[in-house]
């Protein structure tokens, strides 16, 4: 089978990458909502990856909410300029789904769930205390794309936070983070998640 885009609707096109470009990191993302008193905002994004090292750079991309509103995370970080991405184990799964409903501005997802934050240091924001790893990240740029429209956020990773539980303890001369322990979550299509297997090596060739 093959596939005309220019034959198929916004909506389909994305059924279609989100089911083909798999599996996707997801970003769980912390920002401070404004208001008396302030509250923080907790939503996951599987438009999301790596872009650079230098500087250090993440990208998430962000749509809009159903009503046609700027969704939460987005208002936050234009106003505060800051957010701290949080990788998911496969265990927080359900965590991370209910994170993604729905709610007015300035009521906090934390309320709803059992997780709890902790001083994420030298930085404004605290972190999860449940996730393995955190990025304390400032803004760097923002772009707007296509028609809807879709926001291209764009963080530098000012602080990096790795539990001590998923490094390997052996002597190399970088640090050595076990992905099997982080057990990270990962999007599929859909409804559907998925978990990562055994990882293995393979030596690239010089």
């Amino acid at each position: 089978m093959q596939l005309n885009f220019s034959e198929h609707s916004a909506s389909e096109r994305y059924h279609l990458m989100t089911q083909t470009v798999v599996p996707r990191p997801i970003a769980w993302v912390l920002t401070e909502s404004e208001g008396t008193p302030s509250s923080f905002n907790l939503a996951p994004f599987s438009y999301f990856t790596a872009v650079s090292s230098a500087p250090a750079l993440l990208m998430l991309s962000v749509g809009k909410k159903p009503n046609g509103d700027d969704k939460d995370t987005l208002t936050n970080i234009l106003k505060n300029k800051k957010m701290v991405i949080h990788i998911a184990s496969e265990q927080q799964a359900e965590l991370v789904t209910q994170t993604a409903a729905t709610l007015a501005h300035g009521e906090s997802e934390l309320n709803n769930t059992t997780l709890t934050t902790t001083d994420f240091a030298d930085f404004s924001l605290p972190r999860l205390s449940q996730c393995d790893i955190a990025y304390a990240c400032e803004l760097y740029e923002i772009k707007e794309i296509g028609d809807a429209p879709q926001t291209l956020i764009f963080v530098e990773v000012k602080h990096l936070y790795v539990s001590d539980s998923v490094i390997n303890k052996e002597q190399t001369e970088r640090i050595d983070i076990a992905a099997e322990k982080i057990n990270p979550l990962a999007r599929l299509g859909g409804g559907e998640y998925a978990s990562i297997t055994a990882p293995f090596k393979l030596n690239r060739p010089s």
